[in-house]
């Protein structure tokens, strides 16, 4: 199933509901639940505060693929960034010494199997792969 939001956080209430709704149908436990929750809010607020300078919907697809769920946002009219390309964040380090900034991005490759990143035609298409078992 996919659908369009439009970028704004306000969206979100209803990105949720549409979440829960594939959560419910696809018969998926909390713990993935929260997982696609928790990823799909990362990356479409990313989305909305680092690609700027339009009013682009951004389409959201979800997908029980066999024994895992593949979770695909799409941005339109904006420039590259390759959240795959992101360093690792250094957790251990105080948090003063830390740069502000991706921790998000860092949690999100922890809870996912999988990332791909694709950019085309100033499309951005990120598509995550999370294990069922």
């Amino acid at each position: 199933m996919e659908k369009k939001f439009k970028r704004d956080v306000k969206s979100l209430d209803k990105i949720f509901d549409y979440i829960n709704h594939f959560v419910l149908t696809s018969q998926l436990d909390d713990s993935i639940s929260f997982s696609i929750k928790f990823v799909v809010e990362e990356l479409f607020t990313n989305m909305i505060k680092y690609n700027v300078g339009h009013e682009n919907d951004i389409l959201i697809s979800l997908k029980k693929n066999g024994q895992h769920v593949v979770v695909e946002l799409v941005d339109y009219d904006v420039e590259p960034f390759d959240l795959t390309k992101v360093g690792d964040l250094d957790i251990t380090k105080p948090l003063e010494r830390r740069e502000v900034g991706g921790l998000g991005i860092h949690l999100v490759k922890k809870m996912v199997d999988r990332i791909n990143y694709e950019y085309e035609n100033r499309t951005c298409r990120i598509t995550v792969f999370k294990n069922l078992g």
